[in-house]
């Protein structure tokens, strides 16, 4: 493994992490829209999943522009959670609680993407490079957002859940 001597090589490396982690996530989307029983979370998800599949183009052009390829890096922090998601899926559980445990997946994941789309932001501020900073900036607003988006489907999905055990 070659030594990482560079700010643009720091750079580099994140944009591969982060595209990893985008790419994982275009595989575990479709599976937790299967397996959410409200509709509204379902199509939550499958929003997402089109969202994601343009935050993973965003960091193919930022990496283009590098003259850098956006693979051969596994995100394993991604890893973990997309196991975790996939751990909520298979568990057996009331359809209630279980959209519960796939807004807590999702949350997770989108707060990982928050971190690090927050010091991509940096890194790109730091080198100057403002193309770069507009698109991850735009990314990190959208996952923002959806975190927001869950954090606003968890009441209701909490409260139903709970009604439940009352």
């Amino acid at each position: 493994m070659p030594q990482i001597s560079s700010l643009e090589k720091v750079f580099v490396d994140q944009l591969k992490d982060l595209y990893s982690a985008e790419s994982q996530l275009i595989k575990a989307l479709p599976k937790m829209a299967k397996a959410a029983t409200n509709p509204d979370l379902k199509k939550g998800f499958l929003a997402h999943l089109e969202q994601t599949k343009g935050h993973a183009a965003r960091i193919k052009k930022i990496c283009s522009g590098l003259n850098e390829k956006p693979t051969g890096k596994k995100c394993k922090a991604t890893a973990g959670l997309v196991e975790e998601g996939a751990e909520a899926i298979k568990e057996k559980a009331l359809p209630e609680m279980k959209d519960v445990m796939l807004i807590a997946a999702g949350q997770r994941v989108e707060h990982y993407e928050i971190a690090a789309y927050t010091s991509a932001c940096s890194l790109a501020k730091a080198l100057d490079n403002l193309p770069a900073l507009k698109a991850l900036s735009l990314t990190l607003s959208e996952e923002q957002a959806t975190d927001a988006k869950l954090s606003k489907a968890s009441v209701p999905a909490i409260a139903k859940a709970n009604s439940i055990n009352q």
